[in-house]
């Protein structure tokens, strides 16, 4: 089994683009040191979501220093937003070996999406991104992590590799799905291993739970 650490902002957010995002921003100091805490664990793979321009100024360096890798899932809506990855920002991850995926257009729940909004947001957002980083686009991150059955059928027919959830479990290397802890900025490089080295237990049920009613529901 696999630990799939999620990040979303590095440093000090500037605007809330909707509530409760700044729970998930680490400051660049936490950042670096749960970096060192995870870069020689092999079960270990990282990812970033939301597309921040901090994925490219503090996290790419940072990366590159200790020969790690991860993938970065973009925001198909926020390519000219200055806070957010450019396609020069795509390009150049893409260029130093990073993988590329696919968060969507605008950063909005996928279950219940209308056909026309899904169209939008699983296929124009993956066409866009593959422009803007040169390169293919096989992966999903759900934003908000929500889902059900009708939008893991609709991923699987838009034939992305894997899909990436926010279910806080270990996962199958091979998975289709991969459930994934997200870091917060409460979370340290001691919290981090926690996570990473815990040993199953009532939490990990629940969650499975949880996992198990959103694939059926």
């Amino acid at each position: 089994m696999i630990a799939n650490i999620c990040f979303h902002g590095i440093g000090t957010i500037i605007r809330e683009r909707e509530p409760g995002e700044a729970r998930y921003w680490v400051t660049e100091g936490s950042f670096l040191r749960i970096l060192d805490e995870l870069r020689e664990n092999p079960r270990v793979r990282l990812s970033f979501d939301d597309g921040n321009a901090s994925d490219a100024s503090v996290a790419l360096p940072a990366l590159l220093e200790r020969g790690l890798q991860a993938t970065f899932f973009a925001l198909a809506g926020r390519r000219d937003d200055a806070a957010s990855l450019s396609p020069a920002d795509l390009r150049e991850l893409r260029g130093a070996g990073m993988q590329i995926g696919s968060h969507g257009w605008e950063h909005v729940p996928w279950r219940g999406l209308s056909d026309a909004e899904a169209r939008r947001e699983l296929i124009d957002a993956r066409t866009a991104l593959v422009e803007a980083s040169g390169g293919p686009i096989d992966d999903a991150a759900l934003p908000l992590g929500r889902y059900d059955r009708r939008l893991l059928a609709r991923l699987r027919q838009a034939r992305y590799r894997t899909v990436y959830t926010s279910d806080r479990l270990p996962a199958r290397p091979t998975s289709h799905i991969q459930a994934r802890y997200s870091v917060t900025a409460l979370d340290t490089a001691e919290s981090v291993r926690s996570l990473v080295e815990h040993r199953p237990g009532i939490r990990d049920l629940r969650n499975l739970a949880a996992s198990a009613v959103k694939r059926l529901r």
